[in-house]
Formats: structure tokens, sequence, C-alpha cells
């Protein structure tokens, strides 16, 4: 099972470098492109910074996301080598990683720049930008929320 353990951890890895890879290239050229569409009317580019979190709530708590981030990786690190592989545990793993990999992607922002850099913007709707790691987040949420409500099952008690 290590080697599990070992392809999470280069997951987690590759999509931070993702990440950071999207919002380097946002910071060099989005910065002064303006608004770029990918897909019109739907989809597109736009540069911002957001120094709270979704929805721009919280701005200037720098230090308390950097702190709260701390403590997500902490636990999900304490997680990951005291909870027994199984099968199961994979399906709580998997969503884990992602929402490892988004949070140390916004926390490198927050720690170097004091914001994150959000350049997702949805054309068709009022939005909030967005981000890699805003993407792994979310995505990393829901399958952990699928996976403990509907496919995780409690053991069979014997009456």
């Amino acid at each position: 099972m290590k080697w599990i353990r070992l392809i999470l951890a280069i997951s987690v890895v590759l999509l931070v470098i993702l990440d950071q890879a999207v919002k380097q290239w946002a910071r060099v050229y989005l910065m002064f492109a303006g608004r770029i569409p990918i897909i019109e009317g739907f989809i597109g580019f736009r540069y911002t910074t957001n120094a709270g979190a979704a929805f721009g709530i919280l701005q200037d708590a720098r230090w308390f996301f950097v702190i709260l981030t701390i403590v997500v990786i902490a636990v999900i690190i304490f997680f990951e080598f005291k909870y027994p592989y199984t099968r199961e545990s994979l399906w709580i793993r998997i969503p884990v990683a992602l929402i490892l990999a988004g949070a140390i992607g916004n926390f490198i922002d927050r720690l170097l720049f004091g914001h994150v850099v959000d350049m997702f913007e949805f054309l068709f709707i009022n939005f909030p930008i967005f981000n890699v790691a805003d993407i792994l987040l979310v995505i990393g949420t829901f399958a952990y929320a699928f996976v403990v409500l509907f496919v995780l099952k409690e053991p069979k008690k014997n009456a």
C-alpha cells in the first residue's frame, strides 16, 4: 500500500506545480492582457487577486488563512499516516489529496504574495473568478462528501 501513498503524494506535487504554473502565467502574461475568452460567452481568463477566501469573504485575513491551512495540512498528514489502508480508504484518500493540493496551492500564494491569484471567469453569470487550486478544493470537497454519503457503508451488525 506504500505505492498508493507514493502515487497520491506525486499527484499532489504535480497538481500544486500545475496550479503554480498557471498562476505564474497569469502574473506574467494575463495581468497585462485583460480579458481573454476561452469559449466565447461561457468561460475566459481574467487576472485578479483575492486577499480573502471564496467570494472575497474575510478580506485581508492573510494570517488566519495561513494558520488555518497549516492546521488542515497537519490534519490531512496525520490522517494519511494513522488511518489504515483499505479499499474503502482509497475512496477517501483521493478526494483528500485533491483538497490537500488545492490548500497548498493557495497557501503558497498567501505566504509569498499576501493574496491568491485568480484567472478563470465564467462569462455567462456573475460568479467569482477562481484558480486551479479552487477547482481542486471544490472537486475534492464534493467528492469527499459524495464518498462519505453514498459510497462508504457502515459495517452490518449481527443482531
